[in-house]
């Protein structure tokens, strides 16, 4: 006789990890540091459980992840829009920790009982290196504009600032194309990006860490996963407008400022006869994913 399944939602939270078992009942919380995620890996793996889900937190959730991954045990990142409408759908309106957890496990139970492999280390990485090069581009976007409405005396302090920040972000664009060179399968596609006209290789390193699933999907799958593609809005006989919404914002606003460049460069060709280019600005801000 098969083993019942057993679906685990995890509530995150800056200082405490809630813990809520499905179908048990069982709910508990640890610390959400070190000593209690090792508390928290021993305690599951008894199970084991067939899923466990959290939502992404913005980083709050990165060891909890990471530890119950390396141990072996099957977690699935998700996005917290989905949860809460799925909260909302079930009657849940009441929101405590405890309660988010057990929402969480039914949602495990009810909607992701497949299997979802969690990023690896280096896919990680990558993504920390964009989130922070579009936070240092943010700053300099804002010292060079404070620099024209500040008063004189404080000029040279903010130039000094600006200078600061054109060499953090010369770094880690270094770092992000070091990484992505070290990956013989992430060399391959970032090139293959890059011969696209509008791609360069800042918009191109933001879709291999947004849509990690590329040349896994069709074209219309990768498309819903971007939020480009036109949801359908009919009822009966009535037929409603089309509308592209959700997705994965950053590598959906990627894709337009490179559409953008091609359109561009595509109209200067036409005037002056010049080459296609393949290179994006590096300077566009690409804001962090939300799923």
């Amino acid at each position: 006789m098969s083993r019942a399944a057993i679906f685990v939602g995890l509530d995150v939270a800056k200082r405490t990890l809630d813990v809520a078992v499905r179908p048990m009942g069982e709910t508990w919380s640890v610390a959400n540091e070190e000593r209690g995620v090792v508390e928290l890996v021993t305690r599951l793996r008894t199970l084991p459980p067939t899923l466990i889900v959290c939502e992404a937190t913005g980083g709050y959730e990165q060891l909890a992840v990471t530890s119950l991954a390396a141990a072996g045990l099957a977690i699935v990142v998700a996005n917290p829009r989905q949860v809460r409408d799925f909260a909302k759908g079930t009657g849940q309106l009441a929101k405590t920790d405890t309660l988010d957890a057990a929402i969480l496990a039914l949602f495990a139970d009810r909607v992701l009982r497949r299997r979802r492999s969690p990023r690896d280390a280096p896919a990680r990485l990558l993504d920390a290196l964009l989130t922070r090069r579009r936070q240092v581009l943010e700053m300099l976007t804002a010292e060079k504009n404070r620099l024209g409405i500040a008063p004189r005396p404080l000029h040279r302090g903010i130039r000094q600032h600006i200078c600061w920040l054109e060499r953090q972000l010369d770094d880690v664009t270094g770092e992000l194309t070091a990484l992505i060179e070290a990956s013989p399968v992430w060399q391959v596609k970032h090139h293959l990006l890059q011969s696209v006209p509008g791609i360069g290789p800042i918009v191109s390193a933001v879709l291999l860490g947004e849509l990690p699933e590329l040349g896994t999907l069709t074209h219309k799958q990768i498309a819903a996963l971007v939020g480009v593609a036109p949801m359908a809005r009919d009822s009966g006989q009535w037929r409603g407008e089309r509308f592209v919404w959700g997705g994965r914002a950053a590598g959906r606003i990627a894709l337009f400022l490179a559409a953008l460049f091609a359109r561009r460069r595509g109209a200067a060709r036409g005037r002056a006869g010049a080459s296609w280019g393949t290179e994006a600005s590096g300077q566009a801000v690409i804001p962090k994913r939300g799923r």
